[in-house]
């Protein structure tokens, strides 16, 4: 668990400083103004956390990634507004509440790749089963 741990606290520091500066990108069409940064952004952030359950076969790595992310995203939306990264805006608050609904997604996603408890206890001398190599 450690090992996922250590594995997610660099992700989240990627995806949170990669999002905040991916977020602003727009894709403008007569007169309206799409936030596909920030659906890049939240697709970049799930990707690692798909990445990071899979690789660890836990949900824990996932949700340190998405709190983290969510944290510095936060922190860098509420500074001072001179200093602030993330403006109150559509592409900011897509960019900010996307990232704890990725989240949860990502979660109930990953509870698939958990380490199963074995059923089957294999005993010292027990017989191997029928048509089976031994």
């Amino acid at each position: 668990m450690a090992g996922g741990i250590a594995a997610a606290v660099p992700a989240a520091l990627f995806a949170a400083s990669a999002g905040t500066a991916l977020h602003r990108q727009r894709l403008v069409m007569a007169d309206l103004e799409l936030p596909l940064g920030a659906v890049a952004a939240l697709l970049l952030l799930a990707s690692l956390q798909l990445l990071l359950g899979a690789a660890f076969r836990s949900v824990i790595p996932t949700a340190v990634c998405g709190v983290l992310c969510y944290v510095l995203a936060g922190w860098w939306s509420s500074m001072a507004p001179g200093k602030r990264l993330i403006a109150g805006d559509l592409a900011g608050n897509v960019w900010v509440f996307g990232i704890a609904g990725v989240t949860v997604l990502m979660l109930v996603w990953s509870r698939r790749y958990r380490r199963r408890a074995r059923r089957k206890t294999v005993t010292a001398g027990a017989a191997p089963p029928a048509g089976g190599r031994s």
